[in-house]
């Protein structure tokens, strides 16, 4: 009987390093032997990445509402969770995700202000019991985090999208919501401190995959 895969997500504000260090979580993967599904949200299918390119737009003429973001989010979800994660996950193989529903208790919820309870009615109604087996937070002060993100626009000739745009306050909030979640789920969510080399980062990576990797067996 073919065994369900795991879904590993990895989270953090902006410039923490998650696209470059998720390359590396599934690489270990893959020499493990496990087929692995690299993805991302919001995204991860053309129609969820139609929504992806909404939410991102900076230069739209039409302020997007709070509450029409938070739906946008859920509804890229439920596209991504339908047409790649779970099919992915039923058939054993492994799924490796650059964001997921942490993020939104992140953005919308610590960022936005938005109701929590609202968001977790949406979790419940798009995820049906569907959560991460191991969420890995990427974890570094708002001020080295923001220099990062300077360093890489500079150096790509980047545009901010809209929630790079925002205040110094907004990533603060993002902040302390992540951390808020990582202390409220410790078994699942392990933080991981991304203000250190990159060798350093990756080794702490390693070792929690190592780690749980055992556990599972």
């Amino acid at each position: 009987m073919q065994h369900r895969g795991r879904f590993i997500t990895l989270e953090g504000g902006e410039g923490v390093g998650k696209s470059t260090n998720l390359v590396m979580v599934a690489e270990y993967l893959e020499s493990c032997g496990f087929e692995v599904v690299r993805t991302r949200e919001p995204g991860g299918t053309p129609r969820a990445e139609a929504i992806r390119e909404l939410l991102l737009d900076p230069t739209s003429q039409e302020p997007l509402d709070d509450d029409a973001e938070l739906l946008l989010v859920f509804a890229a979800r439920a596209q991504h969770l339908a047409r790649v994660v779970r099919p992915a996950l039923e058939r054993g193989a492994w799924v490796v995700c650059d964001r997921f529903t942490d993020a939104t208790f992140a953005y919308q919820g610590g960022g936005r202000g938005l109701d929590k309870t609202r968001i977790g009615e949406l979790e419940a109604f798009v995820q049906q019991g569907l959560t991460p087996d191991l969420t890995l937070l990427l974890d570094m002060p708002m001020a080295v985090s923001r220099r990062r993100l300077e360093g890489r626009l500079d150096r790509d000739g980047g545009q901010r999208d809209r929630f790079e745009q925002e205040r110094g306050d907004f990533f603060e909030a993002v902040r302390d919501a992540y951390l808020e979640r990582a202390a409220a789920a410790p078994e699942r969510v392990q933080v991981i401190n991304a203000d250190q080399s990159l060798d350093a980062v990756r080794r702490d990576l390693r070792t929690v995959l190592e780690r749980r990797l055992e556990a599972w067996a």
